[in-house]
Formats: structure tokens, C-alpha cells, sequence
């Protein structure tokens, strides 16, 4: 162990860590719940960093020996080779304080070792150089803004495939005919092509939805320091911050209009994943529709012939289970339930700052990450989806629903009563519109279950 010396006092620190005091007392304050920092936002925190570096150096407020030194410890944390010294727990308090210490630390401690001290040694220090002209307040958001930003990319990609593939099942399963239901009972002829190409226009309002909230989460506050005054930071440096990061990390970030409300006000994220809900809730809804259409297969709707991605069942043999559709409704109900966190985050702020921008953020990356696995998950299961033709078909044909657009030509009490007449005497309801109308049964089945029954408008006229 080796001691090292805060506002507190001395305090022991592992000999071998990178990080120091403020990260060691933040270790014993805070339990870990064995959650992560998304690895994108310790990226964007080590751009951050660098940015603040190099522009001091600069502007001549660091030493170009110092600039260079810390400068190269970001390199590596961006590439990720210092990630595993990354310690605190994301559900610390303290607005974060923690973590930007943590950070501050290991980039001190590493380029101190460039510069050939000792780890503990600080020949480059964690606050007056690393954190210089900085803080937690302005330098935690502008990083958490900036994985959002990657990690939206990732999803919209992921929902753009989505899109595509139930488009594709779409064409593929435009001229299947199959009973439509609403509330889980018999309704009225629908191809399974036009059920995905509806869900396919779901996906794409959230594609859209997605593409478009970027715009509102490049805005940053860094340079605000404290509370978006910009206190304890040279002019020069504010005027200049969000640019010097936005060429270094080549993310399309700019400067927000309002420094204090930025600092203050996490709205974005409350609307960030508000949208990342109504995802889940398509998502969710896709998933279910696809175990209903493919439940059986033999006994139940068995509509579609659900890939058999693993065995089911360790006692039943041959069971196949949607296991992938269950796999993306689980990680839906999880953003749903972070989506309840986050807007209790969000609206919990008080004054000049909000304390709960660590749980913000990341249950807002961790949905970004789960929503992208899931889309590109049930993209792949939907690709391998097959239609079972005859089911459809069989279905349809002992669907009572069938005869709905009969109305217009004999009234509705007219074919209720045919119905009924078919359900009290075991009667094929076919025979019995076949006898009522003077048609042939081969005669009714092309008018009712031919491709115009699945245009927009139509009826049966007689």
C-alpha cells in the first residue's frame, strides 16, 4: 500500500492502482452494485480530457512537457488500455465527482510515469493540471452527451436493418391470406404481409424519431464549469473548449447558447429516452405478435414456422420456443423500468445543478446498448421467419370473420344470422351463405378470400 494525502487527510491506496485518494474514499463510500460505465463514455471522458490539455497547453496554462505526457495517457485511455483502473460505481454520489476523480487520477498517475516518476509521485497532478479549468459539472455531462451520440448511430443502424428485414417479409408475405384479429378474437381477412409491413411502419416512425433527437444532444456545456458561469476558467479557454473537443474526437458536438441551463437542466435525457420507450413498446409489441402468430405450431394459431435457433425443453422432446422474441421483450420491459429512473433522475435536479446525472447517464447508455443488441437480435430471428401457408389458409377458412363484408349486400343481421345458424346446427357456415346468396362455395371464396378482399374500401355487393 502507499499513502496518499487529501483535504481529509492520509489514506492507504493499493501500491499498483492508478487511481488515488478522492477514487479510494469514493470506493469505501459507495458498495459497488457490480455495474459498468458504458466503455464509450469512459472514451468520451478520456476525449474530453485530452481536449482540455491540449488547449491549455495552447494557450500556454501547461507545460508542453506536461500537455504531451497527459495528452498520451488519454490516448491510452481512449484506446481503452487504462479502462480496467476505471473503478467507481455509477450509481456513486455526488453529481459524478467520483468518477471524474477517478479519471483525473489515472491520467495523472500514468503521465506521471511517462514523465519517469512513481504512481502516487503526481510530477503531474489530478486536479490543477488534469482537471484544470474544469469540472465535474460540465466535463460529466459533455462526455455522457457525446456516447449517447455514438451509441444513437449504433441503434438507428440496428433499426434501419430491422426496418429492412420485416420489409422484406413484407413482400414475401404479401399474398398469404389469414384471419386478422382484434382483441385476440377472429376480425376480418389481412395478408400476413400487410401485419409486417405494418410493423415494418412502426420501426420506421422510431428510425425517424432517433435520426432526429441528435440535434438536441449535441448541444454541451463544457466550459460552464461550476454552474455554466464558466468560474475558475480563462475566457479564451470557454470561447474555445467545444471546438478544441470537437476536432480531437471528430463528434459532432457544438456549444450550448445557454451555459447554465445545460448545467442545470437534463431534459434531453428525458426525452432521449422517452423515445428509446416508445421503441421498447414496438419492439415488445413486434416480439409478442410473433409468439402469437407462431404459438402451437400444431395446436394453436401456428400461422408462422418460428425458427428452431435451440432446443426448448430439457424434459419435452422436439419443443422449439421463441426464445428470441422473449430475449427482446425482457430487454424492452428494462428500458421501460429505466425510463421510470431516468425521468425521476431528470426531474430531481434542484437550483444550479443535478445531482443524479451518473444514474441518468448511464441507464441511458445501458438502454442504447440493450435496444441495439435486440433490434439486430430480431432482425436476424425475423430473416430466418417461414409462413406456413396451409395453417393460414385453414384458419381463414373456418374464420366466421370471413364473411363480414357480406354486410353491405344482405345486412348485418342477415349474416349474424347465418353465423348463428351455423354454430346452433354444426352446419359449415360456407354451405349455409352458399344456400342464403344462391352462390356456389367456389363462387363465394373467390370473392371473399381473393386478393381485392385485402384492398382498402372493399365490400361484397352481391
Amino acid at each position: 500500500m502507499r499513502i496518499e494525502n487529501d483535504g481529509l487527510g492520509n489514506i492507504e491506496v493499493p501500491e499498483g492502482a492508478y487511481w488515488g485518494a478522492h477514487t479510494q474514499r469514493a470506493l469505501k463510500n459507495f458498495p459497488i452494485t457490480r455495474e459498468k460505465f458504458d466503455e464509450e463514455f469512459i472514451r468520451a471522458y478520456g476525449y474530453v480530457k485530452k481536449a482540455t490539455a491540449s488547449l491549455n497547453g495552447k494557450l500556454g496554462f501547461l507545460t508542453e512537457e506536461k500537455c504531451e505526457a497527459i495528452c498520451k495517457a488519454c490516448d491510452e485511455l481512449i484506446a481503452g488500455q487504462l479502462s480496467d483502473w476505471i473503478v467507481v460505481d455509477p450509481l456513486s454520489g455526488g453529481a459524478g465527482t467520483s468518477i471524474n476523480m477517478n479519471i483525473n487520477e489515472v491520467i495523472a498517475n500514468r503521465a506521471t510515469e511517462l514523465l519517469g516518476g512513481k504512481k502516487g509521485e503526481y510530477l503531474v497532478h489530478p486536479l490543477d493540471d488534469v482537471n484544470m479549468h474544469q469540472s465535474t459539472n460540465d466535463t460529466f455531462p459533455t462526455a455522457g452527451k457525446m456516447a449517447v451520440i455514438v451509441l444513437l448511430k449504433e441503434l438507428v443502424v440496428a433499426v434501419e436493418k430491422l426496418q429492412e428485414a420485416l420489409q422484406i417479409k413484407e413482400k414475401e408475405f404479401w399474398s398469404i391470406m389469414k384471419p386478422g384479429r382484434t382483441q385476440l378474437m377472429d376480425a376480418v381477412p389481412i395478408s400476413l404481409g400487410q401485419e409486417f409491413g405494418a410493423m415494418a411502419e412502426a420501426i420506421s416512425r422510431d428510425r425517424w424519431r432517433l435520426y432526429k433527437v441528435e440535434e438536441r444532444v449535441r448541444m454541451v456545456n463544457l466550459g460552464g464549469t461550476a454552474i455554466g458561469t464558466g468560474v475558475a476558467a480563462d475566457r479564451k479557454y470557454v470561447l474555445s473548449i467545444v471546438n478544441e473537443l470537437r476536432n480531437i474526437s471528430g463528434i459532432r458536438i457544438a456549444k450550448a447558447e445557454n451555459l447554465i441551463d445545460a448545467t442545470q437542466n437534463m431534459d434531453v435525457f428525458a426525452e432521449i429516452h422517452g423515445l428509446l420507450k416508445a421503441l421498447a413498446t414496438n419492439l415488445l409489441k413486434i416480439s409478442n405478435d410473433i409468439r402469437l402468430l407462431g404459438s402451437g405450431p400444431n395446436s394453436a394459431i401456428g400461422e408462422l414456422k418460428l425458427p428452431q435457433v435451440q432446443a426448448g425443453s430439457s424434459i419435452m422432446p422436439g419443443k422449439v420456443n421463441p426464445v428470441v422474441p422473449e430475449y427482446v421483450i425482457q430487454m424492452s420491459m428494462s428500458v421501460m423500468a429505466h425510463d421510470v429512473a431516468v425521468n425521476f433522475a431528470v426531474s430531481s435536479g434542484n437550483l444550479e445543478l443535478n445531482a443524479f446525472v451518473p444514474l441518468i447517464i448511464h441507464y441511458t447508455l445501458k438502454s442504447l446498448r440493450f435496444l441495439t443488441n435486440a433490434a439486430m437480435s430480431l432482425k436476424e430471428y425475423i430473416v430466418k421467419l417461414q409462413a406456413n401457408n396451409e395453417k393460414s389458409r385453414e384458419n381463414l377458412l373456418k374464420s366466421e370473420a370471413v364473411f363480414t363484408p357480406m354486410i353491405t349486400a344482405y345486412g348485418y343481421e342477415r349474416v349474424q344470422r347465418w353465423i348463428k345458424k351455423s354454430r346452433e346446427e354444426g352446419k359449415d357456415i360456407w354451405e349455409i351463405a352458399a344456400e342464403e346468396t344462391g352462390l356456389k362455395i367456389d363462387e363465394l371464396k373467390q370473392k371473399l378470400l381473393g386478393k381485392k378482399s385485402m384492398g382498402l374500401g372493399q365490400s361484397e355487393k352481391g
